[in-house]
């Protein structure tokens, strides 16, 4: 019987298998988290640390109750720009109807997630009501809430409400946001406000009622990466959040939905799961480095569109999976959104796009060998938190500077476009050529030791604009003090809408003039190319257009490429392009070789691995790896000999090594199979029971499986090879040498 799986070791630190999670102080760590509408049920039960239930409506508490039963941390999510909040729409709530509160479109059309759920304009009624219904949370016993995706469309600034705040919060009369650029921007300006407005709102009731309770109550902001908003329309406070008191935290929701959005890179349009992937975590990264406060990263095992196949579905998640493991300081993870609809669900055998006309629409079940691979990669990102980390990239120290107002832009006149090629067309080439290349968060610039890890920094007005002149007076004291700076481009419509740098005491045309002065080079931002020295540091100057780079590729690309090689010459880095990026964390070996890079070449590795991503053969020696393909590894050389669970697709409760005996439980959700490795010495015998007192011998003839999958040996001293079906009850193992 072939089984494809994929494997991942639990390993704590390089050279030793510790006892994997198993505890309520392990537990308490928060390592892992997902989220549910539903009550808890045998077939959903993933053993992570965190159950974030979701919805603040009445049955909400005994819902809850259901997972803290079950031994997960009580937490408890909801929307916060929609929801099940039709008390508030329809006067139940104040005795006033909001309906008029409801996001619009020019034409009048409310904007709906589905029915008469609408994003809505966060009026200061609407946050009073969202902080009755976090208050029922926290009665019911959550430890933190999430209010996530803080969403106002950009095409949804002319309901009554919005109307409203924008006289008070301007002094002047409504525009119309399609009527001039400035109005678009003032309009981003606005909506951003008032989710930043509503999330403070709800955060300060949070903490005042944690202090009256005497039990402390986190808050956190999921929240996709300002790069997805600003290619889908949407605006959202992201980067004010770093300061924003109460917060947190976020939750990156970056899944294959958002990173299978097409982009343009050499003049091919296309979907790049990974690298797109890749930069929406890195902006989620930077939005909360050097804040303290914790980021975690989410991947979802489908997506939100249905028409796809699974095998659609698993390549995409792996191409998540592993962009988001390249960023290694982040060790919290939410491994599934709603675990429901992953291993209840049914979806397409053949992907909608790809079915033939006529053919009938066959729907299945999630196939085994993938929920047992789920099951093994949700353990395993509980154990991410490793210190030794070996990085393998053609660069590091080089970043592309992005601001929130990349969102404000959006919706025309003058729209860049959703295909973000102003960014792609900078961020790209440079990770193409293996360069570690990140989405700088400008207006973070200005908290302390920022731009420090910076050697090599891009910037382009086009398409965004600094909010204030602070970021510029970090980015030139970075400068003198040796960074290189290159400044793409020249300014767009947007440079001439009444904004700090032409208002009193400015009189500048555009941003970019405000910064070459403040440089001391010349103000005019038409020059052509030029390298400045400014102090220590460099500053080049380029007419080239990103989305040029992008879009037409070719001489652009060449020119452009030309350009980054002068700059990691000034900054000292090697210029030595390579077609993978990589790295070491702990004991696991994980990146991915690109296509449409410098060359062709495989990459390979030396060593003995178990084999993460892409089934079959689970142990390889010496493997290579093509252009496409992405790889997590465990290094078996760096976990010693010591006997231990390497992976698991099940949590491992109460691990005992001692006397020449190994024993645990192994816990997991029905109708999934378990597969387990484990390092013994030769010649282990391994005894599994059931709850209900069944040899695994039994277990596994009940589900189909042959006996003699019981065990599976490669060489000797291990690792040996334990499958069983699992149970949330636990099923007992013994093993015995």
């Amino acid at each position: 019987m072939e089984f494809r799986l994929l494997i991942l070791a639990v390993v704590m630190v390089a050279l030793a298998i510790p006892a994997p999670a198993a505890d309520d102080k392990e537990r308490a760590k928060e390592r892992t988290s997902f989220q549910t509408g539903d009550a808890w049920n045998p077939g959903i039960d993933i053993q992570s640390d965190v159950a974030m239930v979701y919805g603040i409506d009445p049955s909400l508490p005994d819902r809850l109750k259901t997972w803290t039963d079950k031994g997960y941390i009580p937490q408890v999510m909801t929307g916060v720009a929609w929801g099940s909040y039709q008390d508030y729409l329809y006067g139940r709530f104040d005795g006033k109807n909001h309906e008029d509160a409801a996001q619009e479109e020019a034409g009048g059309t409310k904007i709906s997630h589905g029915g008469d759920v609408y994003y809505m304009v966060p009026e200061e009624p609407y946050g009073r009501f969202l902080c009755v219904g976090v208050q029922r949370a926290i009665d019911a016993g959550a430890t933190a809430i999430y209010l996530e995706e803080p969403e106002f469309w950009v095409r949804g600034g002319y309901a009554p409400a919005f109307k409203r705040e924008w006289k008070a919060y301007y002094g002047e009369d409504w525009q119309a946001e399609d009527s001039s650029p400035e109005a678009r921007y003032r309009s981003g300006q606005l909506k951003y406000y008032l989710y930043k407005r509503a999330l403070g709102q709800v955060f300060a009731f949070v903490k005042e009622y944690s202090k009256k309770i005497g039990r402390t109550v986190r808050c956190y902001v999921p929240t996709h990466s300002m790069l997805n908003y600003a290619s889908w329309g949407i605006v959202s406070p992201e980067s004010s959040l770093a300061t924003l008191p109460g917060c947190d935290g976020y939750i990156a929701q970056v899944w294959t939905g958002t990173a299978r959005t097409p982009n343009w890179y050499n003049a091919v349009h296309k979907e790049r799961t990974f690298e797109t992937a890749f930069f929406e975590y890195g902006s989620m990264h930077n939005l909360a480095r050097a804040t303290g406060r914790r980021m975690i990263f989410l991947a979802d095992p489908i997506e939100d569109w249905p028409d796809h196949s699974w095998e659609d579905y698993r390549y995409n998640y792996e191409q998540t999976l592993v962009a988001s493991l390249l960023w290694p300081d982040v060790t919290h993870f939410e491994v599934v959104p709603w675990p429901q609809r992953v291993f209840h669900g049914k979806y397409p055998t053949v992907d909608m796009k790809q079915r033939k006309p006529g053919e009938p629409v066959v729907k299945e079940g999630i196939p085994a060998a993938y929920a047992t691979e789920l099951m093994t990669l949700f353990e395993t990102l509980k154990n991410m938190d490793q210190k030794n980390v070996e990085w393998h990239a053609a660069a590091h120290g080089v970043g592309v500077l992005v601001s929130d107002t990349l969102m404000f832009h959006r919706g025309g006149p003058n729209d860049p476009g959703g295909d973000l090629s102003h960014v792609y067309g900078m961020l790209m080439p440079l990770l193409k050529r293996g360069i570690a290349a990140e989405p700088v968060q400008l207006e973070n610039a200005t908290l302390k030791d920022y731009l420090k890890p910076y050697k090599v920094l891009y910037l382009s007005y086009d398409g965004q604009k600094p909010m204030s002149p602070q970021p510029h007076d970090a980015l030139v004291k970075w400068v003198k003090a040796g960074g290189v700076l290159v400044v793409c481009g020249n300014p767009d419509a947007f440079s001439k809408m009444r904004e700090w740098w032409n208002t009193a005491p400015n009189a500048f045309d555009s941003p970019e003039a405000d910064l070459m002065t403040r440089l001391g080079l010349p103000k005019d931002a038409s020059v052509a190319d030029a390298t400045v020295q400014a102090g220590k540091g460099w500053v080049i100057r380029t007419a080239l257009e990103a989305r040029d780079v992008a879009e037409q590729g070719k001489g652009a690309l060449a020119q452009y490429l030309t350009i980054n090689s002068t700059a990691l010459g000034k900054a000292g880095l090697p210029d030595n392009p390579s077609n993978a990026i990589w790295l070491r964390r702990g004991p696991y070996v994980l990146g991915a070789v690109m296509d449409e890079s410098v060359s062709a070449d495989a990459l390979k590795l030396t060593g003995r691995f178990l084999n993460l991503l892409g089934g079959s053969p689970r142990t390889m020696t010496d493997p290579s790896f093509k252009p496409g393909s992405r790889f997590l590894l465990l290094d078996l050389a760096r976990v010693g000999d010591k006997p231990g669970v390497l992976a698991s697709a099940s949590a491992i409760r109460g691990l005992k090594v001692a006397d020449g005996e190994m024993t645990f439980t192994a816990v997991g959700p029905a109708n999934v199979r378990n597969e387990i490795w484990l390092q013994v010495p030769a010649g282990a015998k391994a005894v599994a029971t059931g709850s209900n007192g069944l040899p695994v011998e039994a277990l596994l003839v009940t589900h189909g499986l042959p006996v003699e999958a019981l065990l599976v040996t490669h060489g000797p001293g291990g690792p040996m090879w334990v499958a069983f079906p699992n149970s949330p009850e636990g099923v007992k193992v013994a093993v015995r040498w």
